[in-house]
């Protein structure tokens, strides 16, 4: 429906976790179950940078397969009770019933998979509850829709705030190490390092 970046993410361990289950069609969530059953993954989180309904749509559709409610922060639970007037306000019809957040993600938390740790850093404005989440040995983060390739996520929206979007990607991203890959919720990745000198937001 939307072109999202959905990330699985794994260790030697056989653990994983998925950012943003952003699939729509059922070809779709049936790809995201085979590639977690062909490299034998025991799924052990489903983590939202943000709520919006783009992100989430795969979310009913992992807890009915794993069980699995999906984490993310609380400032963004409106929004699921959003997703059918969101889903209308772009043009489609959208039915599923969205699965409760099972778990609230604050700033600072450690979410642990297998060997590996996952920080969580909020970063509002697109979302009030947008999380960036930092594997500082792998040096990478998984941004959703705060930072782009050249660009920042929108902050028209319901509880989006432009100059704290800029604010929180100066203060909590851009003092990340310049060679940190960031994995956006749209589009090709990017770094830290590129972004500071080259993303017109900041020029």
């Amino acid at each position: 429906m939307f072109p999202v970046n959905c990330y699985v993410l794994s260790d030697d361990s056989g653990e994983a976790v998925v950012i943003d289950a952003g699939c729509f069609y059922p070809e779709e969530k049936q790809m995201l179950k085979d590639y977690l059953t062909d490299n034998n993954l025991t799924l052990k989180h489903v983590l939202c940078t943000h709520l919006h309904l783009d992100h989430v749509f795969g979310n009913p559709f992992l807890f009915q397969e794993y069980g699995l409610r999906p984490q993310g922060g609380q400032q963004d639970e409106f929004w699921l009770d959003q997703a059918y007037a969101m889903a209308r306000s772009f043009g489609f019809q959208y039915d599923e019933k969205q699965p409760a957040l099972g778990h609230y993600i604050e700033d600072g938390d450690i979410i642990t998979f297998g060997d590996t740790r996952l920080k969580a850093i909020h970063v509002p404005g697109h979302s009030p509850g947008s999380l960036v989440f930092l594997c500082e040995e792998a040096a990478c983060a998984f941004a959703g829709d705060v930072l782009f390739y050249g660009s920042i996520g929108r902050a028209d929206l319901a509880g989006g705030n432009y100059q704290v979007l800029l604010e929180g990607i100066r203060t909590k991203l851009f003092t990340l190490p310049g060679e940190t890959r960031i994995y956006p919720g749209h589009g090709p990745s990017t770094s830290i390092g590129y972004e500071k000198k080259n993303n017109p937001f900041f020029q």
